[in-house]
């Protein structure tokens, strides 16, 4: 790897990092040594990138850096479309518009030898078998998880008994050809998941749940770890997670 490039990697490395980073993480990352990381970092820190840290801890970069901006590589070029493919395929709506406008936008921008990589690309996922047609708004709730706020739902279980409920969503999980709602509902006092072709009808209220939407995040992650371990403690340790009772939607 030329060091023009291990430069770049490592801002990268320290951009999409949420903890200090060592340097011995990232000469592994990059294939090189911690002797190389260290003077590449003593010349980044040169060329004024808000880098803090010291050998042994760990470097962080600053919030707010910006680089020019640098050409894609090709594998970066076909991870976007992949997981373009996949939005455009299975998505709501506003998604799917948006995953195609943004591989039309990369087509747009790379250079003419990484084009067919994007028109005819390598990677292609499955075709979708048809997506079930959400009943809410699936724009006004990624809104509503963005901003920590509450939704009143009407919603049918699978019997078709319906019941009134206030969630505190949290993320939408995307499955083959339906999406999950995912929050923690008033009336459970726990985190539920809504099939969001099961909703009758939603109100997005203004009120704002007590919870910092991340924290909350986290508290949702850490309970999926904990119904996921002791599901395995049950079923045996070597069982498939696609069969564990947090992997399916429904309330």
């Amino acid at each position: 790897m030329r060091r023009a490039d291990r430069l770049f990697q490592i801002i990268q490395i320290l951009r999409r990092a949420s903890a200090p980073v060592t340097a011995q993480a990232m000469a592994e990352e990059l294939e090189t040594s911690k002797r190389s990381v260290y003077r590449d970092i003593a010349a980044l820190m040169g060329q004024r990138a808000p880098i803090r840290g010291e050998a042994g801890v760990g470097y962080v970069l600053d919030a707010g850096y910006d680089m020019p901006p640098l050409m894609l590589t090709a594998d970066e070029v076909e991870a976007a479309v992949l997981g373009a493919q996949w939005v455009a395929g299975r998505g709501d709506p506003a998604l799917a518009t948006a995953a195609r406008d943004l591989v039309a936008k990369i087509a747009a921008t790379v250079p003419e030898h990484l084009r067919p990589m994007i028109l005819d690309p390598a990677s292609r996922t499955p075709p979708a078998r048809g997506n079930t047609p959400d009943n809410l708004d699936m724009a006004q709730v990624r809104a509503a998880i963005h901003a920590g706020r509450k939704i009143d739902i009407a919603y049918a279980d699978e019997q078709g008994r319906q019941s009134r409920r206030v969630i505190w969503p949290v993320a939408i999980g995307y499955r083959d050809t339906t999406r999950n709602l995912i929050g923690w509902c008033e009336l459970r006092a726990d985190f539920r998941n809504f099939r969001t072709d099961r909703v009758v009808e939603a109100t997005f209220l203004d009120e704002h749940y007590p919870e910092r939407p991340p924290i909350l995040r986290a508290r949702w992650r850490r309970a999926v770890e904990d119904s996921i371990a002791a599901w395995r403690a049950r079923a045996g340790a070597d069982a498939p997670v696609s069969g564990s009772p947090v992997s399916g939607g429904g309330d």
